[in-house]
């Protein structure tokens, strides 16, 4: 019973957010003929915050606390597999999934290739959608293609699920009319827009900063496209996540002296436009933000060797103290004063371009934007025209 009503509880949810796109009504009847239950493993993992780490929760001990991982809320992803301490495989939030489909804007007959299987739940919606023998999906790790190609069978959906680098596309059956991919890459690989034909639509998380829509030009020579929405994902398998904030603060780095920062410190973590920003400026820089006892905090690291805090204390002036052989205080001052100068775009403002030998993210137009380079490590070069 108690499945059931959290279900409920989470479709009502999303139907008081709006989030439930009204140019794709299929996909409302897909989830609800499709629920994520049927694609969960009997063991889940919730993440304890005072602990640090991740505990099971198993269906047969506990089956109310497994129905609450799964239909938490909206935005409430479930983790379903950990490796090595780390989430591994996950059912996406139930919103980030419809919002990424209704982005697909996928169309009955249509052939889809999905780069990373998972538990098979976004591949079975695909196929309710697209028709049967339709979808083929490429996952790396073979326990979960066995997993997932159960779960496909059990409710008849037929999906191809392939083990696979999800980098290298699936050439034989291209070209397809729309890929989408479940995990989060830092440069779109150019073997997905080769795979994909003219005017057809590429849909993929983008680094640590939303997913986009991308629609591959009529000569084929490239894919470009807009924003879609924040979101987080899991990275490419095999991607090591660097040294976070504490292992660089403690690794007795030189530092600096301290000094006041006069940007607003809750913005920065209440604005998500502005986050989102500050990520496409300074794409290798981890921001993490919090607001607690009258004050606001910020945690930056570059996940080698330079570190910021930022900290604002009831009434007092912020501060920024920093080590590490980048200043990145300094570098987040100017990124934000350049979105200010470009009068404050929001995140849909942004989108990117893919080619064969350079990607490239922009704000409002594509050819005649501002531009920041993907994946060259550049942190302060902007070009201001094509």
């Amino acid at each position: 019973m108690f499945l059931d009503e959290r279900r409920a509880r989470l479709a009502k949810a999303m139907e008081r957010r709006g989030q439930w796109p009204e140019r794709s009504p299929w996909i409302r009847r897909a989830v609800e003929e499709l629920p994520r239950h049927l694609f969960a493993p009997a063991r889940l993992w919730h993440w304890d915050s005072s602990a640090g780490v991740y505990v099971p929760v198993d269906r047969m001990a506990a089956p109310d606390r497994w129905a609450a991982e799964l239909y938490a809320g909206p935005d409430d992803p479930t983790v379903t597999q950990v490796t090595g301490g780390r989430a591994s495989c996950s059912l996406s939030c139930q919103a980030v999934v419809v919002d990424m489909l209704d982005s697909l804007l996928l169309e009955p007959g249509h052939r889809v290739l999905e780069l990373g299987t998972g538990t098979g739940w976004n591949a079975a919606l695909l196929a309710y959608r697209a028709g049967p023998g339709r979808v083929v999906s490429v996952e790396v790790d073979p326990q979960l293609v066995d997993a997932a190609h159960a779960c496909l069978t059990a409710v008849g959906a037929e999906v191809a699920v392939q083990v696979g680098d999800g980098s290298a596309g699936r050439p034989q059956g291209a070209p397809y009319d729309r890929v989408i991919a479940t995990y989060a890459v830092e440069k779109v690989p150019w073997a997905w827009v080769e795979q994909t034909r003219p005017g057809g639509r590429i849909v993929t998380p983008w680094g640590r900063l939303g997913h986009v829509a991308l629609t591959v030009a009529e000569d084929g020579r490239s894919a470009s496209g807009w924003v879609q929405g924040l979101a987080q994902f899991m990275p490419t398998r095999g991607v090591h996540p660097g040294r976070d904030w504490k292992q660089i603060r403690s690794a007795g780095l030189p530092e600096h002296a301290d000094r006041p920062f006069v940007r607003d410190i809750q913005r920065l973590h209440q604005d998500v436009h502005l986050l989102f920003a500050l990520r496409v400026a300074l794409p290798e820089v981890h921001i993490r933000t919090a607001a607690r006892d009258g004050g606001a905090y910020a945690w930056l690291h570059d996940g080698d060797s330079s570190w910021a805090t930022l900290t604002l204390r009831d009434d007092e002036k912020a501060v920024a103290c920093q080590g590490g052989p980048r200043r990145l205080a300094e570098e987040l001052e100017r990124a934000w004063d350049q979105w200010q100068a470009l009068g404050e775009p929001d995140l849909y403002d942004y989108g990117l371009t893919v080619e064969p030998h350079r990607q490239y993210a922009w704000c409002r137009d594509a050819a005649t934007g501002p531009r920041w380079p993907v994946g060259t490590g550049a942190t302060d070069h902007v070009s201001l025209t094509s």
